[in-house]
């Protein structure tokens, strides 16, 4: 666990105004790798790979394939859940839930690697914040991609915002006609996983949220 200098605990900036989670099955043909291309192509500032049906040595391959496309773009890469995936793959980061013990996941990482962690209360919020999470996801509207997420909506959104320093990015139901609604709210940014894995031209979906994001300010 690091526990030296202050240089040593300085958090990595987590700046990304658009997300894109990978989805596997959404498009008949289509997987993780054919949705972050799409999402490099389009301008998303961060991919996060969700792969939960793979297999560790499969997933590790993708992974290590996939942030290495992603650092060649200058777009941030992420790995959702598995901690040792992130690290073997050199992602930039990881994403955890409450039940994946982000504490600890925090005390086995590196400062430099971004702790993700997702939560549903403004309680949740401060605590991530004290242990050192980089920053905080929050289901917004209910969503068939994670129905075992809670929504907060927009009102808990902004609790939640407001209960800390760290950069929320909102995720769940979340597309071009309320995208900025949820930064107005307070949030960073988003996550989307079908507004761009289910669309007829991943691409032209990823830069029309781009350029939807890139005409509200927080």
């Amino acid at each position: 666990m690091p526990n030296g200098s202050s240089k040593e605990r300085t958090l990595p900036d987590f700046d990304a105004r658009l997300t894109v989670v990978t989805s596997e099955g959404r498009v008949k043909g289509r997987g993780h790798r054919e949705v972050t291309m799409a999402a490099i192509l389009g301008g998303a500032d961060c991919v996060q790979l969700r792969a939960p049906e793979l297999p560790g040595r499969e997933l590790l391959a993708l992974a290590a394939d996939l942030a290495a496309a992603c650092r060649r773009a200058g777009v941030l890469f992420v790995v959702n859940d598995r901690v040792e995936v992130a690290l073997s793959a050199g992602a930039d980061g990881v994403h955890l839930g409450q039940g994946d013990h982000p504490e600890r996941a925090r005390a086995a990482l590196p400062w430099s690697t971004a702790l993700g962690v997702s939560v549903e209360t403004p309680e949740q919020a401060r605590r991530a914040q004290d242990f050192g999470a980089t920053y905080l996801g929050v289901t917004v509207w209910a969503t068939p991609t994670k129905p075992e997420a809670r929504p907060v909506g927009l009102a808990g959104l902004d609790e939640i915002c407001a209960a800390t320093e760290l950069p929320v990015v909102g995720i769940g139901g979340i597309g071009p006609a309320n995208a900025a609604q949820v930064l107005e709210a307070g949030a960073r940014g988003i996550a989307v996983v079908s507004a761009v894995g289910a669309a007829e031209d991943m691409v032209g979906a990823t830069r029309a949220l781009a350029a939807k994001l890139e005409r509200v300010r927080p």
